[in-house]
């Protein structure tokens, strides 16, 4: 199964089972990569959210204008921070970012419930390096990205390449199929 990939300077299209990593500035704009990403070519996507709120993620879809009857948010911070929750068909929760177990148990049953192009979204690995730690962290990642590739899905997950030291860049960068790079003055690159 062939994907439509809305990135500027990235393939026009991607095969089901490619998994991308977005490195990007600590406060860099990922928002307009993420939400084109969902927009394109897509029956449903799973967004794993260790660094916003689901409700802050409902606010992201709406603003860029995404069809949130596609979406189902996982939110891993609303339980730890003790914040009220509702949930909902569209809106999973888990206990903390490094929630490991539960993110991967949720997200393969998004995958198994699931149809058509399907699309995957980690925002942030750095998130969930920072809650656990960089080796648990890659543990999960390869775990999600496996059953991406069973699934045919496609996959984006963010890392912060200037949180993390080249050498932590380059062990994720290896898990990947390819790179978008979005640099501090906005432009992205692609490298696959």
């Amino acid at each position: 199964m062939e994907y439509d990939l809305a990135i500027e300077n990235a393939p026009d299209t991607i095969s089901g089972g490619t998994c991308l990593l977005l490195l990007h500035p600590s406060i860099g704009e990922t928002d307009r990569i993420d939400t084109e990403f969902f927009k394109t070519d897509t029956d449903a996507f799973f967004v794993i959210s260790t660094r916003t709120t689901a409700r802050e993620v409902e606010q992201k879809l709406e603003y860029y204008d995404v069809d949130e009857s596609r979406a189902v948010i996982l939110d891993t911070l609303s339980v730890e921070r003790g914040y009220s929750r509702r949930g909902s068909p569209n809106v999973h929760y888990v206990s903390s970012p490094d929630d490991f177990d539960g993110i991967v148990a949720q997200t393969r049953d998004f995958l198994e419930t699931h149809d058509g192009k399907i699309r995957v979204s980690v925002d942030s690995v750095t998130e969930m390096a920072y809650y656990a730690d960089v080796d648990r962290a890659l543990d999960a990642t390869e775990q999600l990205i496996e059953l991406l590739k069973e699934h045919d899905a496609v996959g984006l997950f963010h890392l912060s390449n200037e949180v993390h030291d080249d050498a932590t860049v380059d062990r994720f960068r290896e898990l990947f199929d390819g790179v978008v790079t979005l640099d501090q003055d906005g432009s992205v690159s692609y490298d696959g």
